[in-house]
């Protein structure tokens, strides 16, 4: 039987071929290897990417890549293919590390963003519209967003008694840390702050304002005024009393906060801005403001709805007061004596 001359050239030509063969598989699964199980780095920085609905992994890998999350777009793809994952990968906006391990990554992409894509916004007691719309850039909100969001609401229709009209959501949108989800959503937030405000002033008993003569709206106006006066807790009840002991005197409030309302700011104020043509000058126009200053918490919903039996009329911040406290009392002459006694600069 006579020999085939090049059955020996073909030979070698497939054992090359074979070592080159072993040769990359042997280096993709080294790749491959060292991108599953290198160990964890140090904890890098953390930084947000946002996934959109429909990316590919091609995708996710280049926006995991332009964040620092991982090095190598190729390689992430290819372990996300062997494994036969990308599919389940879900859209949101993650929180992630800089140089994070793949298995991490490819566990959070399928978990989905979950409580990771939550932000929490602190809105406190005493802000006013202006400071919550700064407050909302935070979590990614525009000031005309929210404008948007609280022109699209109206006050708790049963709070409002028979011909008084809320001109603005002033005093509703209830101070309190709020879950706002990635992406915000303005108008959401604007209903949790009404749903918040009407589940805690379910809790103020108005026997006593009404009594008075005075509505809920009106007892929500002095809680805001309450919420920019009194810096100690325990001052909350008594600058309510002078501001009902006031009313009923027929005097004007003279609270200093009706005017850096109107002026915009909570700023110091000047002689001119006490001269201020304003129906929130409380130190020349007697009666409450035509609406609330502020957004109060319940502490001064509470204190505004029952005042402390005093006789106050008149009240002076304690010069040097850690806690912000007040003088209290009911003699003008007094009080022009402890104002001379402590003088502010």
């Amino acid at each position: 039987m006579a020999r085939h001359p090049h059955r020996p050239v073909s030979r070698r030509r497939f054992a090359v071929i074979a070592v080159a063969v072993i040769a990359v598989l042997a280096l993709a699964w080294i790749g491959i290897t060292r991108l599953v199980s290198d160990p964890a780095p140090p904890p890098g920085a953390p930084v947000s990417v946002t996934i959109p609905q429909g990316s590919s992994a091609t995708q996710i890998a280049e926006l995991l890549a332009e964040a620092g999350v991982i090095r190598d777009v190729g390689g992430f793809v290819e372990q996300v293919v062997a494994d036969g994952l990308g599919g389940g990968f879900r859209p949101g906006t993650y929180s992630f590390r800089t140089n994070e391990v793949y298995r991490r990554i490819v566990d959070q992409l399928n978990a989905g963003p979950a409580d990771t894509s939550a932000s929490q916004l602190v809105i406190p007691e005493g802000y006013a519209i202006w400071d919550i719309e700064a407050a909302v850039a935070e979590v990614g909100i525009t000031p005309k967003q929210y404008q948007q969001a609280l022109a699209g609401h109206q006050p708790p229709g049963d709070f409002l008694e028979a011909g008084e009209e809320a001109t603005t959501l002033e005093g509703f949108l209830f101070p309190a840390t709020y879950d706002v989800g990635l992406p915000t959503n303005a108008n959401q937030l604007v209903k949790d702050q009404l749903g918040a405000f009407a589940a805690n002033i379910a809790s103020v008993d108005f026997a006593y304002a009404e009594s008075r003569n005075l509505t809920r709206y009106d007892v929500l106006k002095i809680a805001s005024l309450i919420e920019r006066e009194a810096r100690a807790p325990e001052d909350r009840r008594k600058v309510s009393a002078i501001i009902y002991n006031r009313l009923r005197a027929d005097m004007p409030t003279g609270m200093e906060s009706g005017i850096q309302y109107a002026t915009g700011a909570w700023g110091i104020l000047t002689a001119s801005d006490l001269e201020l043509e304003s129906p929130y000058n409380l130190w020349v126009r007697r009666g409450l403001p035509p609406t609330p200053i502020c957004n109060p918490g319940l502490a001064s919903l509470k204190a505004a709805a029952n005042p402390a039996k005093v006789d106050y009329l008149y009240m002076y911040a304690i010069k040097g007061d850690a806690k912000g406290r007040h003088y209290f009392t009911n003699n003008y002459d007094d009080f022009l004596k402890y104002q001379k006694e402590h003088p502010y600069p």
